[in-house]
């Protein structure tokens, strides 16, 4: 079990990685909203879990311990939390309309010559995801304010 965790974690890291940052896709993903929250949580939440810890030792003294523990994994957990939701969904397999834009946008790039494979029949978000960068990266603004 630890083991499929640790390889969410890292489905989720590489999915956030390879998303495309892009206010466009905001409005039709929930990942834009998630990778932003997370990678604020992955800088912000360790130096509040410090933070929180050492006040509440400061304040109440070292027999609250436990609770500053707890306070501090908890703020922890945040950042991993983003984590494991974005490993799901990278591994979650597309629906059947954005599996058809998916291969619409790959033949669209692959006409203009770009090296882009299509995808198969257990195509997940992932996959959709490297499509989703190389076309943000290739095409011009006009094809993406047609959505």
């Amino acid at each position: 079990m630890s083991i499929n965790i640790l390889k969410t974690l890292g489905d989720g890291r590489r999915y956030m990685k390879t998303w495309p940052m892009v206010r466009q896709l905001g409005l039709y993903f929930p990942e834009y909203r998630v990778v932003r929250a997370t990678q604020l949580a992955i800088l912000v939440m360790p130096v509040l879990a410090i933070l929180a810890s050492v006040s509440q030792l400061y304040t109440y003294g070292w027999a609250f311990l436990p609770q500053a523990l707890t306070i501090a994994l908890f703020f922890i957990s945040l950042p991993l939390q983003g984590l494991l939701w974005l490993g799901w969904r990278a591994r979650h397999p597309l629906p059947l309309s954005l599996f058809d834009w998916s291969n619409q946008l790959s033949a669209k790039l692959s006409a203009m010559g770009i090296h882009c494979q299509s995808l198969g029949a257990k195509a997940c978000y992932l996959d959709m995801a490297l499509i989703l960068k190389i076309a943000f990266e290739r095409l011009d603004a006009s094809y993406w304010e047609e959505l």
